[in-house]
């Protein structure tokens, strides 16, 4: 229970220090040290405050001039959403790069959007950045997209910080929302600062580390200011902080053994423990705010610098291409062989822009680099620090930066070295599309601009999937939602002045099987001179559930009764068979292929009658293993007012909804289910509706789960028809 006055502020010393939080906006020059530079990226569920979070940081590093408003109200917008359509929506779209320095520190900061639609650009950054502010909404606490965020953040082992926002707001609770972060994320996280009154009377944070009270003053909360602790707030501070050592004991050695002797640690010692924590990803710090109104903004710069890590101190490693991909360290030295990944491609008024991280060496305009997966070897031409859509021409970069090139052809994660080493640096998580639809310009003059933008868009973003209907010849475009393809869409008309007619949403269905099923496949064919000849035989099976690979390839060939320069076309013929199935010909998933043994012919065998074999085999033996077709199944999160509770959850039902969960919060409820992605086209329009325009929704892909055997009736029957129309 919070314990405070209206007027602690009035009532705490008057005799107060003023904290030097001020900045230039000059960066770092090339003798500063790699222990001042972070690279961070600013994640978070859609609607956080992460953009507007980014905007004061700008502000007060010097970077802008002024503080504008993110949906564009002002006519101007927030500096990091360049896009009008980022404006226009009020949501980020594409991440964004910008650099800044805070105090002797250089930072460099990436935006991410917060809806699922664009998970891909979160991973992106997550995959290049040393650490990362995991942004909270204070009144809402952890939801579905947090839980995103976080796992792609321990997927890549990245080190965060925890920042609730909107405290101003009603209901806000920022004690309620770090319990949601340890039972939810399960993190070891607790409180370094307490806020000083909430919603309309959020005025300040304590910081518990130094025992201060931070007022932000000021027009625009430029001036931060300490105090000493109010009176009525020392027992609250005094609980919080017992809660804070005893979470840091737990993971730290030397306060675990001054916790223990019953020890009071110094501000120092404390401080140098939460670092060393949180840079092992053991421990979360959780800081406080309200980004609108200016509050908690530079302090939570300065946790930035105090806890989260340096290049030199994060852990990478590169594939070694000469030593058969032999994992190698990489270190994080300027005179080092270079070593360097481009993470994200542009396309830009100059060209192709793309976003690099020079993990070692250094990277210099003029040098020549060889793509890694390429094998080309290209000069660069120019190197520019990014400030969102702004640039800046740099001559050189140093391990550890961020930085953005022109002129450079290669695609999304390709390596980059100087020559002297092979070095390839992992790939990141792309998730599968779960939606298509098709796209075709309704003007046949347009026809030229429609393939150069489906050829930049699908540089740009890899979970954009471009493809040719075979039958209907039409271009389908599969993405991760209805907003991310609407998006693209948009910005075909907006780009590159083409409009185009799109088909009805249709969704990305799999097969699978269920059981075992045996195969014993020759295939014999004489026509003159040699022919083919070629026996398989072994079984498909079912994949355990926890399996990470969707389809697995197992060869337990004993002898030479298959030659083993066949087996790899055994293999090719096996993924031709699992990329379309037989009920509706969609990927097949969750499928094992065993291949034992066979037969070969010494004059007539030969790759193209082994790999025809195989593919005939597997076809065969999965009509055998009980076939299903599955649908993408998707984690729903309804938040609207409580009246309107029981229309929402019957519409679910009538969508096939299978509802998880149902939580009140204020005069919210909070709806949780699992829903068919099938069953969801129009769903934002219907939610609207209602609940009066008070509803909002969010969704993410789950997995895939069977259809019921009605449904795949019918999908199996317009299938057929299809291919019967088409014959």
């Amino acid at each position: 229970m919070l314990r405070f006055a209206a007027n602690s502020l009035s009532r705490s010393s008057a005799a107060f220090r003023s904290r030097a939080f001020t900045s230039t906006s000059s960066l770092l020059d090339s003798s500063s040290t790699l222990a001042l530079q972070r690279n961070i990226g600013i994640s978070a569920h859609v609607d956080s405050g992460k953009t507007t979070l980014t905007e004061r940081i700008l502000f007060y590093t010097g970077r802008i001039d002024n503080i504008h408003d993110v949906k564009g109200k002002d006519g101007v917008g927030a500096k990091m959403d360049s896009m009008d359509l980022e404006r226009e929506k009020g949501i980020t779209i594409q991440s964004a790069a910008t650099f800044c320095q805070w105090k002797d520190s250089h930072v460099n900061i990436i935006d991410t959007p917060g809806h699922v639609d664009f998970t891909i650009e979160v991973e992106r950054a997550l995959r290049v950045l040393d650490g990362a502010v995991l942004v909270l909404c204070g009144v809402s606490g952890v939801q579905s997209q947090s839980l995103t965020v976080d796992r792609q953040m321990k997927r890549y082992n990245v080190p965060r910080l925890a920042f609730i926002n909107k405290l101003d707001r009603s209901g806000a609770n920022p004690f309620k929302v770090t319990e949601d972060v340890r039972d939810k994320l399960k993190l070891n996280a607790a409180l370094v600062q307490v806020p000083v009154g909430l919603e309309g009377d959020h005025k300040a944070v304590v910081d518990i580390v130094e025992d201060k009270m931070l007022v932000c003053e000021g027009d625009r909360g430029e001036i931060v200011k300490e105090y000493d602790v109010p009176e009525d707030m020392k027992d609250l501070v005094e609980e919080k902080k017992a809660e804070l050592l005893e979470a840091v004991a737990d993971v730290d050695d030397e306060i675990g053994e001054m916790f223990l002797m019953e020890e009071t640690p110094t501000p120092e010692q404390l401080k140098a423990a939460i670092r060393r924590a949180t840079v092992a990803c053991e421990f979360v710090p959780v800081f406080m705010g309200s980004a609108f109104k200016n509050k908690g903004v530079q302090p939570l710069l300065d946790g930035v610098v105090d806890y989260l890590p340096s290049p030199e101190e994060k852990e990478n490693h590169a594939l070694d291409l000469d030593k058969g991909e032999e994992q190698v360290k990489i270190t994080c030295d300027a005179d080092a062989p270079l070593v360097a990944l481009a993470f994200k491609l542009e396309e830009g008024k100059f060209g192709q822009l793309t976003y690099m991280r020079v993990y070692q060496g250094t990277l210099k305009r003029g040098m020549n680099i060889t793509n890694v997966n390429s094998g080309k070897k290209i000069k660069v031409p120019r190197i520019v620090r990014m400030h969102s859509d702004d640039m800046e021409d740099i001559e050189s970069a140093g391990a550890g930066e961020v930085v953005a090139m022109f002129g450079i052809e290669c695609s999304s994660m390709d390596s980059f070295t100087d020559g002297s080493v092979n070095y390839a640096m992992t790939s990141m998580f792309v998730p599968e599309p779960v939606m298509s639809i098709s796209v075709t310009p309704d003007k046949k003059s347009n026809t030229a601009n429609f393939g150069k933008a489906l050829a930049k868009f699908g540089k740009e973003d890899p979970t954009l999937r471009i493809s040719t209907d075979p039958i209907s010849k039409q271009t389908i475009l599969a993405g991760m939602g209805e907003l991310h393809l609407e998006v693209y869409v948009e910005r075909m008309k907006r780009e590159y002045d083409v409009n185009c007619v799109t088909g009805r949403p249709s969704v990305n269905y799999k097969e699978s099987i269920a059981k075992k099923a045996e195969f014993n496949y020759l295939h014999k064919k004489q026509t003159g001179g040699s022919g083919q000849y070629a026996k398989v035989i072994g079984f498909v099976e079912p994949l355990e559930e926890d399996a990470e690979e969707t389809f697995e390839w197992d060869n337990r060939v004993v002898g030479t009764n298959i030659p083993p320069e066949y087996i790899a076309s055994c293999e090719k013929g096996a993924i031709d068979a699992s990329s379309k199935g037989g009920l509706i010909g969609m990927e097949v998933q969750g499928m094992r292929v065993v291949l034992e043994d066979g037969a070969s012919h010494a004059v007539d065998s030969s790759d193209m009658a082994f790999r025809y074999a195989m593919s005939q085999a597997v076809r065969e033996a999965m009509a055998k293993a009980n076939p299903s077709v599955l649908e993408p199944i998707m984690k729903l999160e309804v938040v609207a007012p409580q009246e309107f509770q029981g229309t929402i959850v019957s519409g679910l039902n009538r969508r096939m909804g299978l509802i998880q969960n149902s939580s009140t919060m204020d005069d919210n409820v909070i709806i949780e289910a699992d829903v068919p992605l099938s069953q969801m086209f129009g769903y934002s329009t219907d939610i609207r509706s209602i609940t009066q325009g008070k509803g909002e929704f969010t969704m993410e892909y789950k997995d895939h789960q069977p259809v019921q055997r009605d449904q795949q009736a019918e999908l199996i029957k317009a299938f057929k028809e299809e291919q019967e129309a088409s014959a």
